[in-house]
């Protein structure tokens, strides 16, 4: 992204979510993006997701232009190359499992045996092949969020884009999923990621701080101190 800026309303009303934004992001990283509440950095995620578009700016995705796409088009690649992880799950309570994960597969056109096949893989991938045919008021919360997880999952997507994923979890459940987001980013997926929690952006490869609707600061964890090895045992023969 070069040159980013969102502005919504004019005149007196006009407010700048997002000004002059300059990021990049590489295949296959993790990234995490924090700032306080009204900072711009869902703003900023649906951008990227092209689920809305910048007022300036360019922004390319895979070396091409994206930024002034049509609602067609972004729609497309939307499908094809981008899987969205919500807060609030957004999963449709009268349809099972399997069918909420299938869902995107449908807007791409797969037969119906396939998208249940493939919904049912993803299932299976992420410890819910019991629950394939349950309700999502039947489940618990870090269930319907992995639900969610197969969703995203299931077009292979490039890029996964998370917005708060364990907001609505408790911690341990919240934990188990950041697992399952690094072990999918350890496969090859890139992750993008807003948090307002320090502690889960640990779990990404840089962090990128938006404060005022401006990235402030980027920064990467301190890498891990190297483990020292230990000392080797000298046996002494006794003397005869």
């Amino acid at each position: 992204m070069s040159g980013i800026s969102k502005i919504y309303g004019l005149g007196d009303a006009t407010t700048i979510a997002l000004d002059d934004i300059e990021m990049s992001v590489d295949k296959g990283e993790f990234v995490a993006i924090m700032g306080p509440s009204g900072s711009g950095k869902s703003t900023l995620l649906n951008l990227i997701g092209l689920l809305d578009t910048p007022t300036h700016g360019s922004y390319m995705l895979n070396e091409r232009p994206v930024a002034n796409l049509g609602n067609n088009a972004r729609a497309r690649v939307r499908r094809e190359q981008i899987g969205f992880i919500f807060q609030s799950f957004n999963l449709l309570s009268r349809m099972t499992v399997i069918d909420n994960v299938a869902l995107p597969l449908m807007y791409r056109g797969v037969g119906h045996v396939e998208r249940l096949e493939r919904a049912s893989t993803i299932l299976r991938r992420l410890g819910l092949g019991e629950r394939e045919y349950y309700l999502p008021n039947q489940l618990s919360g870090g269930q319907i969020q992995r639900v969610a997880i197969a969703r995203a999952l299931v077009n292979n997507p490039a890029i996964i884009l998370a917005d708060e994923p364990t907001g609505n979890l408790d911690t341990k459940t919240g934990l188990s999923i950041l697992d399952t987001l690094k072990d999918l980013n350890e496969q090859g997926n890139t992750v993008i990621m807003v948090t307002h929690d320090p502690d889960l952006a640990k779990y990404a490869q840089r962090t990128i701080h938006v404060v005022d609707g401006q990235i402030k600061a980027r920064h990467a964890p301190a890498a891990a101190k190297p483990r020292k090895k230990p000392a080797k045992k000298t046996s002494r023969k006794a003397k005869t």
